[in-house]
């Protein structure tokens, strides 16, 4: 069997996005669900703010008192980005960029929520009464290395863009 990319650089430095109609439907739903938790500062958000100071609790509250404003504002540009785009089939390196940043923190979040480690073998996930959402955590796993393969495709060995 062939394995097609479904993302992928094109020759005029776009990027061709080929997503299957259920993926897209996917994508569609679950940044609005990621900017909810956003704007309502869920617990799940912790892996993508973590402590900028682990061994200094104040610095650590007086960064998140200065950054975290910005951070999130950041992160809901990207939502915005992918949820305008989510149709297309041909993205600039900025939107995809976007969606690599929205990938990884759903991924991230949806993560947190399954309390996923990295010692948790296939057959413990299997057998979770969450399955469904370890498969949903795989395939966003398999979208962010396609969209980090695609971006990488241009750059040369030092990382120079080609």
């Amino acid at each position: 069997m062939i394995f097609r990319r479904r993302i992928r650089r094109t020759r005029a430095g776009t990027f061709a996005i080929r997503l299957p109609d259920d993926e897209r439907e996917l994508l569609r739903h679950l940044p609005g669900q990621l900017r909810e938790l956003l704007e309502a500062d869920d617990p799940a958000l912790e892996r993508l703010f973590p402590d900028a100071y682990t061994d200094d609790e104040e610095a650590s509250a007086e960064f998140s008192r200065l950054m975290k404003a910005d951070l999130v504002a950041g992160r809901m540009g990207a939502v915005e980005v992918l949820e305008a785009t989510v149709d297309h089939t041909e993205v600039d390196e900025e939107q995809l960029s976007a969606w690599m940043s929205v990938l990884n923190d759903l991924r991230l979040v949806l993560g947190t929520k399954l309390e996923i480690t990295e010692d948790m073998g296939e057959e413990e996930m299997l057998a979770s009464p969450h399955a469904h959402l370890f498969g949903l955590y795989h395939l966003l796993t398999m979208l962010e290395g396609e969209v980090i393969e695609a971006l990488a495709a241009g750059l040369d060995d030092a990382g120079t863009e080609v």
